[in-house]
Protein backbone atom coordinates (compact mmCIF):
# COMPACT_ATOMS: atom_id res chain seq x y z
CA UNK A 1 0.00 0.00 0.00
CA UNK A 2 2.82 2.35 0.91
CA UNK A 3 4.55 1.61 -2.41
CA UNK A 4 1.32 2.34 -4.23
CA UNK A 5 0.94 5.68 -2.44
CA UNK A 6 4.58 6.58 -3.13
CA UNK A 7 4.20 5.72 -6.81
CA UNK A 8 1.01 7.76 -7.05
CA UNK A 9 2.71 10.71 -5.36
CA UNK A 10 5.70 10.39 -7.69
CA UNK A 11 3.46 10.37 -10.74
CA UNK A 12 1.70 13.49 -9.47
CA UNK A 13 5.01 15.31 -8.88
CA UNK A 14 6.33 14.32 -12.31
CA UNK A 15 3.10 15.48 -13.88
CA UNK A 16 3.37 18.85 -12.18
CA UNK A 17 7.00 19.19 -13.22
CA UNK A 18 6.05 18.34 -16.78
CA UNK A 19 3.39 21.04 -16.73
CA UNK A 20 5.90 23.62 -15.52
CA UNK A 21 8.52 22.55 -18.05
CA UNK A 22 6.25 22.78 -21.05
CA UNK A 23 4.30 25.90 -20.11
CA UNK A 24 5.36 28.48 -22.70
CA UNK A 25 6.32 32.02 -21.81
CA UNK A 26 3.99 34.58 -23.39
CA UNK A 27 5.48 37.42 -25.46
CA UNK A 28 3.31 40.15 -26.95
CA UNK A 29 4.63 41.97 -30.04
CA UNK A 30 2.99 45.19 -31.18
CA UNK A 31 3.44 45.58 -34.92
CA UNK A 32 4.01 48.85 -36.73
CA UNK A 33 1.24 48.17 -39.23
CA UNK A 34 -0.94 45.33 -40.48
CA UNK A 35 0.91 42.06 -41.13
CA UNK A 36 2.86 42.20 -44.41
CA UNK A 37 6.08 40.74 -45.90
CA UNK A 38 8.18 43.22 -43.90
CA UNK A 39 7.28 40.98 -40.94
CA UNK A 40 8.34 37.81 -42.77
CA UNK A 41 10.81 36.51 -40.18
CA UNK A 42 8.42 37.14 -37.29
CA UNK A 43 5.48 35.34 -38.86
CA UNK A 44 7.58 32.44 -40.16
CA UNK A 45 9.10 32.03 -36.69
CA UNK A 46 5.60 31.57 -35.30
CA UNK A 47 4.14 29.43 -38.08
CA UNK A 48 7.14 27.10 -38.39
CA UNK A 49 7.50 26.59 -34.64
CA UNK A 50 10.79 28.44 -34.07
CA UNK A 51 9.27 30.43 -31.21
CA UNK A 52 7.65 27.31 -29.77
CA UNK A 53 11.02 25.54 -29.83
CA UNK A 54 12.32 28.32 -27.57
CA UNK A 55 9.39 27.76 -25.20
CA UNK A 56 7.66 30.98 -26.29
CA UNK A 57 4.03 31.70 -27.06
CA UNK A 58 4.16 34.82 -29.24
CA UNK A 59 1.15 37.00 -30.00
CA UNK A 60 1.19 39.71 -32.68
CA UNK A 61 -1.07 42.74 -32.36
CA UNK A 62 -1.77 45.03 -35.31
CA UNK A 63 -2.12 48.65 -34.18
CA UNK A 64 -5.15 50.87 -34.58
CA UNK A 65 -2.71 53.80 -34.42
CA UNK A 66 0.79 53.07 -35.85
CA UNK A 67 2.35 55.75 -33.63
CA UNK A 68 1.33 54.03 -30.39
CA UNK A 69 3.34 50.75 -30.14
CA UNK A 70 6.62 52.32 -28.89
CA UNK A 71 4.69 54.34 -26.30
CA UNK A 72 2.74 51.29 -25.15
CA UNK A 73 5.89 49.19 -24.79
CA UNK A 74 7.57 51.98 -22.84
CA UNK A 75 4.55 51.99 -20.53
CA UNK A 76 4.73 48.22 -20.03
CA UNK A 77 1.59 47.50 -22.07
CA UNK A 78 3.39 45.20 -24.49
CA UNK A 79 6.67 43.28 -24.44
CA UNK A 80 8.14 44.22 -27.82
CA UNK A 81 7.25 46.53 -30.69
CA UNK A 82 8.28 46.89 -34.32
CA UNK A 83 9.72 50.35 -34.94
CA UNK A 84 11.93 52.24 -37.41
CA UNK A 85 15.48 53.31 -36.60
CA UNK A 86 14.98 57.06 -37.28
CA UNK A 87 11.71 57.06 -35.31
CA UNK A 88 13.42 55.19 -32.47
CA UNK A 89 16.09 57.89 -32.31
CA UNK A 90 13.47 60.63 -32.43
CA UNK A 91 11.48 58.97 -29.62
CA UNK A 92 14.57 58.55 -27.45
CA UNK A 93 15.48 62.20 -28.03
CA UNK A 94 11.99 63.09 -26.79
CA UNK A 95 12.59 61.08 -23.61
CA UNK A 96 10.82 57.79 -24.36
CA UNK A 97 12.59 54.96 -22.46
CA UNK A 98 12.95 52.31 -25.17
CA UNK A 99 15.83 50.32 -26.66
CA UNK A 100 16.51 48.39 -29.85
CA UNK A 101 17.14 44.66 -29.27
CA UNK A 102 17.06 43.27 -32.82
CA UNK A 103 16.69 44.20 -36.49
CA UNK A 104 14.23 42.86 -39.06
CA UNK A 105 15.38 44.82 -42.13
CA UNK A 106 18.82 46.41 -41.95
CA UNK A 107 18.70 48.72 -44.96
CA UNK A 108 16.34 51.53 -46.00
CA UNK A 109 13.12 50.71 -47.84
CA UNK A 110 12.28 54.37 -48.32
CA UNK A 111 12.40 55.87 -51.79
CA UNK A 112 11.53 58.93 -53.78
CA UNK A 113 9.30 57.56 -56.53
CA UNK A 114 8.05 58.88 -59.85
CA UNK A 115 6.16 57.29 -62.71
CA UNK A 116 8.51 55.68 -65.19
CA UNK A 117 6.85 57.52 -68.06
CA UNK A 118 7.50 60.92 -66.44
CA UNK A 119 10.23 63.28 -67.58
CA UNK A 120 11.89 63.12 -64.17
CA UNK A 121 15.05 61.13 -64.84
CA UNK A 122 17.32 62.63 -62.18
CA UNK A 123 16.99 64.38 -58.83
CA UNK A 124 17.74 67.68 -60.62
CA UNK A 125 14.55 67.23 -62.67
CA UNK A 126 12.47 67.68 -59.50
CA UNK A 127 12.92 71.45 -59.60
CA UNK A 128 9.50 73.09 -59.70
CA UNK A 129 7.68 69.80 -59.18
CA UNK A 130 5.06 68.79 -56.60
CA UNK A 131 6.06 66.06 -54.18
CA UNK A 132 3.68 64.13 -51.94
CA UNK A 133 4.57 62.86 -48.48
CA UNK A 134 2.94 61.09 -45.53
CA UNK A 135 4.96 61.80 -42.38
CA UNK A 136 5.99 65.33 -41.43
CA UNK A 137 9.55 66.05 -40.33
CA UNK A 138 11.59 63.01 -41.24
CA UNK A 139 10.46 62.80 -44.88
CA UNK A 140 11.17 66.48 -45.54
CA UNK A 141 14.66 65.94 -44.12
CA UNK A 142 15.28 62.93 -46.34
CA UNK A 143 14.06 64.87 -49.37
CA UNK A 144 16.18 67.92 -48.44
CA UNK A 145 19.30 65.74 -48.32
CA UNK A 146 18.48 64.19 -51.68
CA UNK A 147 17.81 67.56 -53.31
CA UNK A 148 21.07 68.94 -51.91
CA UNK A 149 23.06 66.41 -53.96
CA UNK A 150 21.95 68.38 -57.03
CA UNK A 151 22.20 71.87 -55.52
CA UNK A 152 18.46 72.16 -54.82
CA UNK A 153 16.55 72.92 -51.62
CA UNK A 154 13.00 72.37 -50.39
CA UNK A 155 12.20 75.86 -51.71
CA UNK A 156 12.70 74.50 -55.23
CA UNK A 157 9.78 72.08 -54.89
CA UNK A 158 6.20 72.11 -53.61
CA UNK A 159 5.30 69.56 -50.96
CA UNK A 160 1.78 68.40 -50.09
CA UNK A 161 0.62 65.86 -47.52
CA UNK A 162 -1.21 63.01 -49.22
CA UNK A 163 -1.44 60.98 -46.00
CA UNK A 164 -0.81 57.34 -46.86
CA UNK A 165 -2.20 57.53 -50.39
CA UNK A 166 1.20 57.74 -52.03
CA UNK A 167 0.62 55.51 -55.05
CA UNK A 168 -2.90 56.86 -55.77
CA UNK A 169 -1.63 60.45 -55.62
CA UNK A 170 1.06 59.58 -58.16
CA UNK A 171 -1.27 57.63 -60.45
CA UNK A 172 -3.93 60.36 -60.55
CA UNK A 173 -1.37 63.08 -61.28
CA UNK A 174 -2.01 64.92 -58.02
CA UNK A 175 1.75 64.94 -57.49
CA UNK A 176 4.81 64.47 -59.69
CA UNK A 177 6.70 62.38 -57.12
CA UNK A 178 6.28 60.90 -53.65
CA UNK A 179 8.74 60.56 -50.79
CA UNK A 180 8.21 57.74 -48.29
CA UNK A 181 7.12 54.99 -50.67
CA UNK A 182 8.69 51.60 -49.95
CA UNK A 183 10.66 49.97 -52.73
CA UNK A 184 9.06 46.61 -52.00
CA UNK A 185 5.46 47.90 -51.92
CA UNK A 186 4.78 51.14 -53.75
CA UNK A 187 6.71 50.02 -56.83
CA UNK A 188 4.74 46.77 -56.92
CA UNK A 189 1.47 48.61 -56.35
CA UNK A 190 2.21 50.86 -59.31
CA UNK A 191 3.19 47.89 -61.48
CA UNK A 192 -0.04 46.05 -60.66
CA UNK A 193 -1.99 49.19 -61.62
CA UNK A 194 -0.24 49.22 -64.99
CA UNK A 195 1.64 52.42 -64.12
CA UNK A 196 5.24 51.30 -63.45
CA UNK A 197 7.40 53.56 -61.34
CA UNK A 198 11.02 54.63 -61.08
CA UNK A 199 12.61 54.86 -57.63
CA UNK A 200 15.50 56.94 -56.33
CA UNK A 201 16.95 55.18 -53.29
CA UNK A 202 17.52 57.53 -50.37
CA UNK A 203 20.84 55.94 -49.35
CA UNK A 204 22.25 56.59 -52.82
CA UNK A 205 21.35 60.27 -52.76
CA UNK A 206 22.74 61.90 -49.64
CA UNK A 207 21.05 60.00 -46.81
CA UNK A 208 23.08 57.71 -44.53
CA UNK A 209 22.02 54.07 -44.54
CA UNK A 210 19.91 52.94 -41.61
CA UNK A 211 17.93 49.99 -40.27
CA UNK A 212 14.41 50.26 -41.63
CA UNK A 213 12.66 47.93 -39.18
CA UNK A 214 13.82 47.14 -35.65
CA UNK A 215 12.43 45.47 -32.55
CA UNK A 216 12.33 47.51 -29.37
CA UNK A 217 11.59 46.85 -25.71
CA UNK A 218 11.20 49.07 -22.68
CA UNK A 219 14.68 50.27 -21.68
CA UNK A 220 14.48 48.63 -18.26
CA UNK A 221 13.48 45.24 -19.68
CA UNK A 222 16.18 44.56 -22.27
CA UNK A 223 17.67 41.82 -20.06
CA UNK A 224 14.41 39.88 -19.89
CA UNK A 225 15.53 36.26 -20.56
CA UNK A 226 12.59 35.75 -22.92
CA UNK A 227 14.07 38.24 -25.35
CA UNK A 228 17.31 36.32 -25.92
CA UNK A 229 15.27 33.24 -26.83
CA UNK A 230 13.00 35.39 -28.99
CA UNK A 231 15.94 36.73 -31.01
CA UNK A 232 17.44 33.22 -31.31
CA UNK A 233 14.16 32.02 -32.85
CA UNK A 234 14.07 35.08 -35.10
CA UNK A 235 17.57 34.33 -36.40
CA UNK A 236 16.62 30.73 -37.19
CA UNK A 237 13.46 31.86 -38.96
CA UNK A 238 15.42 34.37 -41.02
CA UNK A 239 17.91 31.76 -42.15
CA UNK A 240 15.07 29.40 -43.04
CA UNK A 241 13.21 32.11 -44.98
CA UNK A 242 16.26 33.09 -47.00
CA UNK A 243 17.16 29.47 -47.78
CA UNK A 244 13.61 28.32 -48.51
CA UNK A 245 11.63 31.38 -49.68
CA UNK A 246 8.84 29.37 -51.33
CA UNK A 247 8.21 27.17 -48.31
CA UNK A 248 8.51 30.21 -46.06
CA UNK A 249 5.92 32.05 -48.17
CA UNK A 250 3.41 29.24 -47.62
CA UNK A 251 4.05 29.42 -43.89
CA UNK A 252 3.71 33.21 -43.93
CA UNK A 253 0.43 33.40 -45.82
CA UNK A 254 -1.04 30.57 -43.71
CA UNK A 255 -1.10 33.02 -40.78
CA UNK A 256 -3.99 34.93 -42.40
CA UNK A 257 -4.59 33.41 -45.84
CA UNK A 258 -7.62 35.56 -46.66
CA UNK A 259 -5.63 38.74 -46.04
CA UNK A 260 -2.09 37.80 -47.04
CA UNK A 261 -2.41 35.56 -50.10
CA UNK A 262 -2.75 38.20 -52.81
CA UNK A 263 -0.84 39.50 -55.82
CA UNK A 264 0.72 42.49 -54.04
CA UNK A 265 2.05 40.45 -51.13
CA UNK A 266 3.40 37.74 -53.44
CA UNK A 267 5.35 40.33 -55.40
CA UNK A 268 6.45 42.16 -52.26
CA UNK A 269 7.59 38.88 -50.71
CA UNK A 270 10.09 38.26 -53.50
CA UNK A 271 11.50 41.77 -53.10
CA UNK A 272 11.56 41.69 -49.30
CA UNK A 273 13.18 38.34 -48.48
CA UNK A 274 16.63 39.37 -49.82
CA UNK A 275 16.43 42.51 -47.63
CA UNK A 276 15.83 40.68 -44.33
CA UNK A 277 18.62 41.26 -41.81
CA UNK A 278 20.75 38.12 -42.00
CA UNK A 279 21.90 38.60 -38.41
CA UNK A 280 18.97 40.18 -36.50
CA UNK A 281 20.95 40.23 -33.23
CA UNK A 282 23.88 42.24 -34.61
CA UNK A 283 24.13 45.96 -33.94
CA UNK A 284 26.02 48.32 -36.25
CA UNK A 285 26.74 51.23 -33.90
CA UNK A 286 28.31 53.32 -36.64
CA UNK A 287 25.09 53.23 -38.63
CA UNK A 288 23.13 54.54 -35.66
CA UNK A 289 25.70 57.22 -34.92
CA UNK A 290 25.68 58.51 -38.50
CA UNK A 291 21.89 58.65 -38.68
CA UNK A 292 21.73 60.45 -35.33
CA UNK A 293 24.16 63.07 -36.61
CA UNK A 294 22.07 63.42 -39.79
CA UNK A 295 18.89 63.90 -37.74
CA UNK A 296 20.58 66.49 -35.55
CA UNK A 297 21.93 68.45 -38.53
CA UNK A 298 18.42 68.59 -39.93
CA UNK A 299 16.86 69.73 -36.67
CA UNK A 300 14.91 66.51 -36.11
CA UNK A 301 16.62 65.67 -32.81
CA UNK A 302 18.38 67.95 -30.33
CA UNK A 303 21.25 65.78 -29.14
CA UNK A 304 23.29 62.83 -30.39
CA UNK A 305 23.09 60.34 -27.54
CA UNK A 306 25.52 57.42 -27.09
CA UNK A 307 24.17 54.46 -29.07
CA UNK A 308 24.44 52.26 -25.97
CA UNK A 309 21.69 54.31 -24.31
CA UNK A 310 19.05 53.20 -26.81
CA UNK A 311 20.35 50.10 -28.64
CA UNK A 312 21.86 46.82 -27.42
CA UNK A 313 23.15 43.59 -28.90
CA UNK A 314 21.80 40.74 -26.80
CA UNK A 315 24.21 37.95 -25.88
CA UNK A 316 23.41 34.51 -27.26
Amino acid sequence: MKNYILKAALITVLSLCSTVTFAKDKVTVLLDWFVNPDHAALIVAKQKGFFAAENLDVEFIEPADPSMPPKLVAAGKGDLAVDYQPQLQMSVDAGLPIKRIATLIDSPLNTLTVLKKSKIKTIADLKGKTIGYSVSGIEQSLLAAMLATEGLTLKDVKMINVNFSLAPALITGKVDAVIGGYRNFELNTLALEGRPGRAFYVEKHGVPSYDELVLISAANKVNDPRFKRFVTALEKATIYTKKHPKQAWHAFQSYKPNDLDNALNRRAWNDTVPLLATHPRSLNKGKYQRMAQFLQRNGIIKTVKPVSTYAVQLAK
